[in-house]
């Protein structure tokens, strides 16, 4: 490396950090604001429960105060059809990549042991699918979204 580079900070401790994997959050697109944001909140939630990979180190600030660490890299948060939503968990389940599910029946339960007994009350194929967060290799997961648009 030159000695500008040097100078101008350019070196492997100044290069972008590039992820060979992708977190990803799919919701239906009719979804009103505050259950959008409910149901990537909740989704998300449960990655780094079997992919600890997935959580970076802890924060602290200037002061020495701790925070709680938080993913390594970003979510990216996309938006389809229930149909879509549909094939997107098809294709996930085939790939056998990580992946949380949120379903409608979810918005009427009030606590872990309800919300888990509502998804446990139906068949994968009838599942009425809210969202649902997947992780894996970057290509894998862009298969899964195949169709899917950016959230706005």
């Amino acid at each position: 490396m030159d000695e500008t580079a040097v100078r101008a900070g350019v070196g492997a401790e100044n290069a972008p950090v590039r992820f060979d994997t992708k977190i990803a959050v799919l919701l239906r697109d009719d979804l009103e604001p505050w259950q959008r944001l409910n149901v990537t909140a909740f989704v998300v939630s449960g990655l780094g429960t079997v992919s600890p990979e997935v959580i970076g180190e802890p924060y602290a600030d200037a002061d020495g105060i701790a925070y709680l660490p938080m993913f390594r890299q970003p979510v990216l948060v996309f938006e389809g059809t229930k149909e879509m939503l549909t094939t997107a968990h098809g294709r996930a389940l085939s790939r056998s990549l990580p992946r949380a599910v949120f379903t409608s029946d979810l918005f009427s339960t009030g606590n872990d042991r309800d919300n888990r007994a509502a998804v446990r009350a139906v068949g994968t194929d009838q599942l009425d699918l809210a969202g649902m967060a997947v992780y894996g290799p970057r290509n894998a997961v862009d298969k899964v979204l195949k169709g899917a648009r950016m959230h706005p």
